[in-house]
Parts: structure tokens; sequence; C-alpha cells
């Protein structure tokens, strides 16, 4: 059993890792271990471009070495980690271009893991997985590079991230935290930790797989509801229906969820059904309404464009060489996060039928944009005039434009996310 004084390394630094540090250095002696170099330099500054935790919070728990008083100490020099003994991985685990998870990042920083690890030591996976894959994937690689056995001479644990990257209300303290561990008495000492600063509490899972199992069923929930509406939306529009209208009726019952219509991008919902499918193909089972909702969901981007053109075409505007504006390229509102944004299906579809595309994103790193999809974003408005434009994500800036002012007399508004009331032609 671990006697030894906590020392916790949290290897990855982004939207759910430098929270989580955060939170842990205000009670423990933390290190920060990160490969992005620009990305350390930033936040021994106190500065997150993640927007995820405010420069004033971070400063108060950066400190400037790697000792064992409390408090936050970043680095991307992976020999610090020989001073902790309990590892926490939170790394980003996405899914390739056929839609297969891509557990890369997770098996590097297992091997870099197990390559300090030490007798005790425990490590705890936070990083979306499907139900096995740390006791399957990540315990080998952590037995054969530290020559340690699993449940004697280290043990391991997950608790997954309920990260909601933007938003402001529900932060990590104040979201209850799932956690298991690999025996009992490992368990009941991941779950003490994690209580220790998660104010809403912590709830016990029985098993490391019941732990990866909850973490996959939320987000493939949330999709297949969105997916319903979705559907919904694209009936309605054929029936000349106001979804948002039905919805605000449907809505006055009182078991009734109110899920929005909408592009289903980012790192969570439009990635972990993919995780569960896999692990359910791979024991026999076609998961058919968990592959069903992501197919519908998938298809949102090029809907998007077809009613778009529709829209256009309407007021005979010509489509070849035609200008059309989409505001916002994040995967969601009022954050820079563009993993697996859906907004570029949008792009390239409206590509296809000949139209010029300009994108403004006053939130989205150009350079990030440029990196993962090859796209160029504004940061500021364009001052031009267009044929059309799209809403793609309701970004607090943009709900105050004056749209008249950018568009072509004949111009046209689609407002994917339903904000802009009467400033908006059609909506999804």
């Amino acid at each position: 059993m671990p006697t030894k004084m906590k020392k916790i390394a949290v290897i990855g630094l982004g939207y759910v890792g430098l929270p989580l540090a955060r939170l842990f250095a205000t009670k423990y002696s933390v290190l920060g271990l990160d490969i992005n170099r620009s990305r350390i330099d930033n936040l021994q500054k106190g500065i997150d471009d993640t927007l995820e935790v405010e420069e004033e919070l971070l400063k108060s728990v950066l400190k400037s070495e790697n000792s064992n008083a409390n408090g936050l100490y970043c680095s991307f020099d992976l020999e610090e980690l020989e001073t902790a003994t309990i590892y926490i991985v939170t790394v980003p685990t996405p899914v390739d271009t056929k839609n297969q998870p891509d557990l890369t990042a997770l098996v590097k920083a297992s091997e870099t893991v197990g390559k300090y690890l030490s007798k005790d030591d425990i490590v705890i996976y936070e990083s979306t997985v499907y139900p096995g894959a740390t006791e399957e994937v990540c315990v080998p690689i952590l037995e054969k590079q530290s020559g340690l056995k699993f449940n004697k001479d280290f043990f391991a644990g997950y608790s997954p991230e309920r990260i909601n990257p933007g938003d402001k209300l529900h932060r990590i303290e104040h979201i209850l935290k799932v956690t298991s561990g690999s025996t009992p008495e490992i368990a009941l000492m991941i779950d003490d930790l994690y209580a220790s600063v998660i104010a809403a509490g912590t709830h016990l899972a029985p098993t490391i797989k019941v732990a990866e199992a909850a973490k996959v069923i939320e987000n493939a929930q949330r999709d297949i509801n969105i997916a319903f509406v979705n559907e919904l939306a694209k009936i309605f529009n054929l029936l000349d229906i106001d979804t948002q209208a039905v919805l605000e009726a449907a809505g006055t019952k009182w078991n009734f969820i109110k899920f929005q219509p909408g592009l289903v991008g980012g790192h969570c919902i439009g990635v972990d059904p993919y995780y569960l499918a896999q692990k359910a193909q791979q024991v026999g089972y076609n998961p058919e309404i968990i592959l069903a909702g992501r197919r519908v969901n998938d298809s949102m981007g090029e809907y998007v464009a077809s009613q778009t053109v529709k829209l256009m075409l309407s007021r005979a505007i010509i489509l070849k060489n035609a200008a059309i504006l989409i505001l916002g390229i994040t995967f969601k509102e009022n954050c820079p996060d563009v993993r697996n944004t859906k907004v570029v299906d949008v792009v390239s579809s409206l590509r296809e039928f000949g139209l010029q595309v300009d994108i403004h994103d006053p939130n989205a790193d150009p350079i990030e944009v440029q990196k993962e999809y090859g796209l160029e974003s504004m940061l500021g408005l364009p001052q031009k005039k267009y044929s059309a434009i799209v809403l793609a994500v309701a970004h607090q800036q943009f709900l105050d434009l004056d749209l008249s002012e950018l568009l072509e007399p004949n111009g046209v508004v689609y407002d994917v996310k339903g904000v802009l009331g009467s400033k908006a032609d059609k909506k999804l």
C-alpha cells in the first residue's frame, strides 16, 4: 500500500489537465507536464490559451520549482516525473479519419510514465477510452516499461473527465467526479484524493471498467438525443414547420428533454460514441442506434450547406464564385477549441457548390485552424459584402452584429444555432 508523501503529476495540460492540475495545486504539490514547450512558457507566465483558467487564478497556484511545497510547477522536462507518486494522465484520445479510436497519445503517455514508475505509485487515467482499455492497453505498457507488477508494486485508477470547454458555471470543482481503482483499497484512496478538492463530491464506481463505460455512455446518450432533434429539424423543414416553435411547445411537458439541433463536433460528443461502438463490435455486437445517431449528426454539415444554397437560389443569387461568410469555426460557442469542429464540413460542402467561403472567428487561433484543417480564419470582421452569411457558432460577439452591413442587397442569413431571431432568413 502507498505510504509516501503525495506528489501529483498531471500529464497533459490541455482543456482537461490544466484545470485539474490547478485545482489539486491548492492542496498538494503538483507537477504539470506537457510536451508543448510554447504552452509551458505561457503557463509559467500565467497565460492559458484555452481560456479555461483565468490568469489571476493560475498565478495564485504557480511555483517556480518542482518542490514538495503545495502549488503547481509546469514543465516539458520528462525527468521531472521522477519525483511523482501519483500520475494522472489527461492526454487527448481522438478518432482517426475512419472514425476509429486513436490511442497514440495515451500509449506514449503510458510509456513515459512507465519509465519513471516506482514501487507503490498510482497511475490514474482521465482520458476517454472504451471499457477495458486502462487494464488491457495501458497497464501492460506500464508493467513492461517499469518492470513492476500490477496491483503488487503499482496500482491504477480511472476517473473520467467531465470538463465542458467554455463553461464558466460548471467548473471542475463543481462537477461530481466518478472515481475507481484497481483494488478496493486503492479505489478508496483515489476517491479520497478527488474528494479532497471536488466540492461537488465523488461517486466511487465498483470497477475501472464501470467508470470507463459511464464516461462513454454519458456522451453517447447526448449524441443520440441531438441526432433525434436533428432528424426532426429535417422533417419539419420539409413540412414548413418551425422546429424551435415545436420544441418550445413540447417543452411545456414536465418530462420532455430540451435538446437543440445543430452541428455536433468537439472532443466528447462527436468522438465517444465511436469508442463504445468499436468495443461493442469487437465482442460481436453491432450497435445500431449509436451508429445511426452518429450518421445523422455527421450529415449535418452537408445539410446546412444545401439549405443555405437553396435559400440563395430562392433569391436568384448566382452561385458560382458568390461570396459567403461563415461566422464561427470552433466546435462550440465562447471557446477557442477547434478540435473536431463540424463547421469544416459546412465549408467543404459550400465550396463544392462553387462558392467562395470566408471564415471569421474572434476566438479561434488562425494558426491552429490552418494547422488542423488547412483553412484561413480571420480574427477581425472582414470589410466586404457577402451574398450569404451562415451563423455556425453562437459566440457572444456575433449576437449584436449588424449583419445588414455585411450583406449584399439580396443577401441571405442562415442561422444554424437559432439565436438571431428576425435577423435570419432561415434557421436549422
